[in-house]
């Protein structure tokens, strides 16, 4: 049992550095990107169109990662993705998790109507399709990040709420919670006392996840011009360009494409590294 652990905890912590170095990269790209960009990312020369990375022959010094069809700088354009990528990440994050937990703990703990009413409305949101019900959110909001931001919500919560009652349930069950109404503990003190910090490993989890999703819908929105203006860079935007130009200049599709995978790739991982290591049972 004591090796089980230990393992656990290892890949816990290989899970944790790796994924949380590249997920530090990107954050101090994306903060410090004005000074740390080789070039404008608007800035366009079509002289200098579709160059090829550094390590190729006819590449141009200064333009790392390549060019685009318009000449606009390949590395400097995923920097300054990175930033929407993150500014939609966090907020819409932060924002499904706080609707969906606070849902999902009433739900599961007061039970009776609270729970019947949640769970309906959890039903009906999610007869919806999300892609479409997310095109349709757009359409009728506009474009925007902030438009992003709410369609992500109001599509996502659902994921928190039924995860977070499932857990509140069975944590309702335990010794602890019924010493703690022994005790005199009230029905919220109980909640945010003794149950909220034993689901708190799993919404960690849960955050991160929604996270990694919330940069591919961004991803996704912006490849089908429904994000932010066309002219902004994001990943999603330079891999449907680089799409239509993959013989000429694969670079241009293959380098966002990349950071997309290993930025969602690393949310997911993070989150499952941090339940691991912070799980009281694994504890």
């Amino acid at each position: 049992m004591l090796d089980g652990r230990g393992a656990v905890k290892r890949r816990a912590g290989a899970r944790l550095w790796l994924s949380g170095l590249w997920l530090a990269l990107v954050v101090l790209a994306a903060v410090f990107a004005p000074l740390v960009s080789p070039q404008d990312p608007l800035a366009q020369d079509l002289m200098l169109g579709r160059l090829p990375p550094f390590w190729m022959p006819d590449h141009e010094p200064g333009f790392w990662l390549g060019t685009d069809s318009l000449g606009r700088d390949v590395l400097t354009r995923m920097i300054y993705g990175a930033r929407v990528a993150l500014v939609v990440a966090l907020s819409a994050g932060v924002a499904t998790c706080l609707i969906g937990t606070a849902l999902g703990l009433v739900a599961g703990f007061y039970r009776g109507w609270a729970d019947r009413i949640i769970g309906r409305l959890v039903d009906i949101w999610m007869a919806f399709p999300p892609v479409l019900f997310a095109i349709l959110l757009i359409a009728v909001l506009g474009t925007g990040l902030s438009s992003v931001v709410i369609a992500i919500v109001v599509i996502d919560w659902t994921r928190f709420c039924r995860v977070v009652r499932a857990e509140t349930l069975n944590q309702s069950q335990m010794d602890y919670v019924h010493s703690a109404r022994v005790a005199g503990f009230t029905r919220l003190r109980t909640l945010v006392a003794e149950i909220l910090p034993n689901v708190l490993p799993v919404i960690v989890a849960l955050l991160t996840l929604e996270m990694g999703i919330a940069v591919i819908v961004e991803a996704i929105l912006s490849f089908v011009n429904l994000s932010v203006s066309t002219d902004a860079p994001t990943w999603g935007g330079m891999i449907a360009e680089g799409r239509t130009s993959i013989y000429q200049a694969w670079w241009v599709l293959a380098f966002p494409l990349a950071a997309l995978f290993l930025t969602v790739l690393s949310f997911a991982q993070f989150g499952e590294g941090l339940r691991d290591r912070f799980d009281p049972v694994l504890r």
